[in-house]
Formats: structure tokens, C-alpha cells, sequence
């Protein structure tokens, strides 16, 4: 039962203290009462072993796992529904990352549905546009307003652009399809019909993106410390998995930006599996030669030119 589990867990990680005291102090009960729990003679609430487990910093999952096999608890972020909030993100983002990457056996991988966000923040046409885009969608005041009156605050720019720079400088694995880009082009392609972004606008922001593509080309090669997969069978699904060395975590998209995180040991492993067999249905492009990159890469190029010829099509046939 968790109430067994929770106390195992303490005796591992406070060694010589008191059981007593320790549930004394966490739940602000009397020794009595604290020594009543740890012997059993009085059952514990499933809110006071959480309660416990919060106090102390100990893994709700393990203490679930160790009861139930078929269920785990997550931690959820915030849902983001005003710019503060996507703010908020941005910073806890690095937060969490900076403190990650202390370890020198830290490891991240990412399953790249969608163009990572690391590489959306910078300073520039492309990263003002997924701002908007991701503000348009969640903060109901963003709503009315086109992309030419869209002013970010300065604080949710300085957050991005903190968390893109640190990025730069991680170790990490990804796995990208040629449709990891379709997300992006589809947002410039509807904004653009929705009267959103000028012509010029979409125009300049299909130059931004093949620069990007062109940018991340340039950073795949054999001494690269960013390791690019192509996998061409499966859509990938942006679950992270990071390591620091001792602890995994696991990343499932809940919403748009919004995640479900665990440390549950055994969902973690299940994970690390099927990256790895995504992997041996991958080519590493870092090692596969300048011929398939290219072939990769170019495939992209193609949507990006598809949709500049859409748009210079739609605008020669206004014929107003």
C-alpha cells in the first residue's frame, strides 16, 4: 500500500532520521499521532502520504507505481491562457533545462512533431510570428488583432530569447520527419488567407523559414553535438525525454505548449525503448553522407517553395 511505500521511501532518502519526526514535521501533527502512521496502527490518507511526498520532495510516481502497476502520476503545467502565462512558460522552461544540463551525464531527446520551440524565439520575423500565433490561439485579447499591430511584451521576448540562446548550447537528440515543418507553413498559409499577414509578410516569413532550414543543416555534421534522426515511417509525437544522470523525465504534450511530465521509473524506460526503436527506423544524419542530408532537406525546401508559389499565385490573380 502507498502508506508502506511512502515510509520505505523516507527511511532510503533520510537514512538516520526519526519516521516520527519526520511525519511530526511534514503533516504538523503530534509525535503521537506521527508514530500512530509509521507502525501502522493508523491508516494514512492518501492527501497526507502526498502531502508527505511534496514536503520531502519524493516521487509521487514511484509511490503510485508501488501500488497500482497500471497507473502514474503526472505533474502538469499550467494551461496558458493570457501572454503572462506564456511568459511564465518560457521562463520555467529554462529553468528547468538550466538545471538539467548541470550533470555532465545529462541526455535530451526529442520526437519532433512540430519544428522544436528552442528554434522559434529568436528576435526575428519567424519568431514574432510564432508568438503571435501561439498568443492568437490562447489569450482571447490577441484575438482581433492582425499581425502588423501584434506587440508582444518586451518581458515574454527577453523569455524566449533566453531560452532559444541556452538551447544553442545543449546536447540533444532529435527526430524529425519532412513533415516536422507542415505545422509552420500551414499557420503562415491560414493567416495569410484569414487577411492576417500581408503578402509581403507571408512572402518574408517562407525566406525565414528557409534560412532556418538551411541554418540547421549547417549544424548537422559528424562533430555536431546535435544529432539529427530522419525517420521516414513514423509521424513523430514531441514527447521529450530528458536525463540528468540519475533521474528521467518524460514530456507528453497536453495542449499546444502545455505538457504532462513523470518520473515514473518504468514509464520513463518504456519510453527510452521506443525512442530507440524509432531510432533503428532512422538515418543518423550526422554520419550519412552529404548526399542525404541534401535529398532530407531539400524535401522541405520543396513545401516551403510550394507554398511561396501558392501565395505569389493567389496575389497575380487579384484582380482588383
Amino acid at each position: 500500500m502507498y502508506q508502506q511505500a511512502l515510509l520505505i521511501k523516507l527511511s532510503e532518502k533520510f537514512p538516520r532520521a526519526s519516521l516520527n519526526e519526520l511525519l511530526a514535521e511534514a503533516l504538523e501533527i503530534s509525535y503521537d499521532a506521527a508514530h500512530r502512521r509509521t507502525s501502522l496502527k493508523s491508516k494514512m490518507s492518501f492527501d497526507e502520504a502526498v502531502a508527505v511526498a511534496v514536503y520531502y520532495k519524493l516521487s509521487l510516481d514511484e509511490l503510485i507505481g508501488n501500488v497500482a502497476g497500471n497507473f502514474v502520476a503526472v505533474e502538469k503545467t499550467s494551461a496558458i491562457v493570457n501572454e503572462a502565462g506564456l511568459c511564465q512558460y518560457l521562463q520555467t522552461s529554462y529553468q528547468m533545462l538550466r538545471q538539467v544540463v548541470k550533470s555532465k551525464e545529462y541526455s535530451l531527446w526529442y520526437s519532433a512533431k512540430d519544428i522544436p520551440l528552442f528554434y522559434l524565439l529568436h528576435n526575428n520575423l519567424l519568431g514574432r510570428f510564432k508568438l503571435f500565433v501561439w498568443l492568437k490561439l490562447l489569450d482571447t485579447k490577441y484575438a482581433p488583432i492582425t499581425f502588423s499591430k501584434f506587440s508582444p511584451f518586451l518581458s515574454t521576448v527577453q523569455a524566449g530569447l533566453q531560452l532559444a540562446d541556452f538551447y544553442r548550447g545543449v546536447r540533444s537528440c532529435e527526430i524529425w520527419n519532412t513533415t516536422t515543418i507542415n505545422s509552420t507553413l500551414k499557420q503562415i498559409h491560414f493567416y495569410y488567407e484569414a487577411g492576417d499577414i500581408t503578402t509581403e509578410t507571408a512572402l518574408e516569413l517562407c525566406e525565414e523559414l528557409s534560412k532556418f532550414l538551411k541554418k540547421i543543416a549547417r549544424q548537422v555534421h559528424p562533430e555536431s553535438e546535435f544529432t539529427l534522426y530522419y525517420n521516414e515511417l513514423l509521424l513523430m509525437n514531441n514527447n521529450v525525454l530528458i536525463s540528468d544522470g540519475q533521474q528521467q523525465s518524460l514530456f507528453v504534450p497536453k495542449s499546444m505548449l502545455s505538457y504532462f511530465k513523470t518520473t515514473d521509473r518504468a514509464t520513463c524506460k518504456e519510453a527510452v525503448d521506443y525512442f530507440a526503436k524509432q531510432v533503428n527506423h532512422s538515418k543518423l544524419l550526422n554520419t550519412a553522407g552529404a548526399k542525404e542530408r541534401h535529398k532530407f532537406f531539400a524535401k522541405m525546401e520543396q513545401k516551403v517553395n510550394a507554398l511561396r508559389a501558392m501565395i505569389n499565385a493567389a496575389d497575380l490573380l487579384d484582380f482588383e
